[in-house]
């Protein structure tokens, strides 16, 4: 399992400095319940915007 978890998404309730995740668990799906075939078809469910907490 990864250690640490890298995010660009500053505007995440979950992003640290550094792009850190400091989200206990990460949540990602691929679009449309389909197979993902590459990195675009995939999300992150544990995104949360910031400041709606």
């Amino acid at each position: 399992m990864a250690k640490d978890v890298l995010c660009e998404v500053n505007n995440c309730h979950y992003w640290k400095n550094g792009n850190k995740c400091s989200a206990e668990q990460i949540y990602v799906v691929s679009h449309q319940g389909n197979e993902a075939k590459n990195q675009a078809e995939t999300d992150c469910k544990t995104f949360k915007p910031e400041g709606n907490w």
